[in-house]
């Protein structure tokens, strides 16, 4: 299969879930927009849920893949700043918030990106593995809420509220949840 035809079906995709929600999303007006015939599409996934997993995974493991930085503050602050490039592309947003909607309409959905958010959440362990081993945080630190903390309120305050959040909101962000991870114990 030709790798630019996998590319323009991935961009097409999200550029018609950005615009009409994945309850609007129709294979053949994406296959159409990609500039290829149905055929093209449903060789490389055979229904709307497999595309979404695959294309969501493939994007979203990689959102948060990043590097140690030395310390649980700078750790974060990568992390943050990962997650902040992502959300904020407006077409991101869209998707996001539509996404986290529909999987509690569409049991198909939920069950297709439920396993790339727990390898999602997995990286974010070994995030807290590095501050375990330098001593920064306990070994009984509670780790699904550590992980909450870690996403949840920059994706609120981008996504969510529309707020902003410029580089001494991010410092501040992973000052804060160092404090609170480093008090988080299971």
């Amino acid at each position: 299969m030709r790798a630019d035809v996998t590319k323009a079906l991935a961009r097409s995709f999200f550029e018609e879930w950005a615009r009409t929600g994945y309850a609007g999303l129709s294979l053949e007006r994406v296959a159409r927009t990609a500039g290829v015939g149905k055929a093209a599409l449903y060789r490389r996934w055979p229904d709307k849920v497999s595309m979404a997993s695959d294309l969501l995974s493939q994007v979203g493991l990689t959102m948060t893949d990043v590097e140690e930085h030395g310390s649980l503050e700078a750790d974060l602050q990568a992390v943050l700043l990962a997650i902040r490039r992502v959300l904020r592309h407006p077409k991101v947003r869209r998707i996001l918030t539509d996404l986290h909607g529909e999987i509690e309409r569409t049991p198909a959905l939920e069950l297709a990106i439920r396993p790339f958010q727990r390898a999602r959440r997995e990286r974010i362990n070994g995030l807290i593995d590095r501050a375990i081993e330098r001593r920064e945080v306990s070994p009984s630190v509670d780790r699904e809420m550590a992980a909450d903390l870690i996403a949840a309120p920059l994706y609120w305050r981008i996504a969510v509220l529309g707020g902003r959040s410029d580089r001494a909101y991010i410092e501040r962000l992973a000052r804060i949840t160092g404090a609170a991870l480093r008090a988080n114990q299971a």
